[in-house]
């Protein structure tokens, strides 16, 4: 299946990109290394023109393919949740019961990837990492119910529908599983984030990750308590 997961076309919503970066050995180059360098330095710090030193071209070559770093990122985080889709897609798709299911699916949603524990996409382990660091910049901004419009969040957001239909099939009488599948993602992405940065803030640790655990357990017992 590894093998598999590395032949995918990962689909990615084409108002973000000018040029197709994975049709061509540079745009793959400038996703490849953008990864690596925003995992680095933070967001913040990253420029196209820094970018264009470290892969050996010039800042007009990465502009054909991206009209900011902002779409840059949002591009690289819908890269994410496309590895996530389909990730769920492979890992439940066979699984009948579903309580196995939703377990498969918060173990997939919160916890860190072991690439040699688990069959993983390619560059999903650093996608992750960016994800929990710098996910909140693309969303909490002026222009998101535009982008929004354009369609820029929908692999996120059929994600959470995925999950939650999976919910409503255990506890039909729920009434908020969307609310309980985002604050999951969202929440589990902060707890690895204080692990590393802000541990008095978490009963996590970077060694040992008990984030996947805390949802799992706070996840079942609130559907169960509401479906008795």
């Amino acid at each position: 299946m590894d093998a598999i997961f590395h032949q995918l076309k990962i689909p990615i919503n084409e108002k973000l990109f000018l040029k197709d970066p994975s049709t061509s050995v540079i745009g793959q180059k400038i996703l490849n290394e953008s990864i690596l360098f925003i995992n680095e330095v933070g967001f913040e710090k990253f420029t196209f023109k820094k970018l264009a030193l470290t892969i050996a071209t010039t800042e007009a070559t990465i502009y054909r393919y991206f009209e900011s770093k902002h779409k840059l990122l949002l591009y690289l985080i819908n890269w994410y949740w496309s590895c996530i889709a389909t990730r769920l897609l492979f890992e439940t798709s066979n699984i009948s019961d579903p309580l196995l299911k939703l377990q498969k699916a918060i173990h997939i949603l919160t916890t860190i990837p072991n690439p040699q524990k688990e069959n993983i996409l390619m560059n999903e382990l650093l996608l992750k990492k960016l994800v929990i660091n710098e996910a909140s910049k693309v969303i909490q901004t002026k222009d998101v119910d535009s982008e929004n419009k354009n369609g820029v969040f929908a692999l996120y957001k059929n994600v959470v529908e995925n999950v939650a239909s999976i919910i409503i099939e255990i506890a039909p009488s729920y009434k908020f599983p969307n609310m309980l599948v985002t604050s999951m993602i969202e929440g589990s992405n902060q707890q690895h984030f204080f692990a590393e940065h802000l541990p008095k803030l978490t009963n996590s640790e970077v060694e040992k990750d008990f984030v996947e655990l805390f949802y799992q357990e706070l996840i079942f017992k609130t559907i169960q308590h509401d479906n008795v």
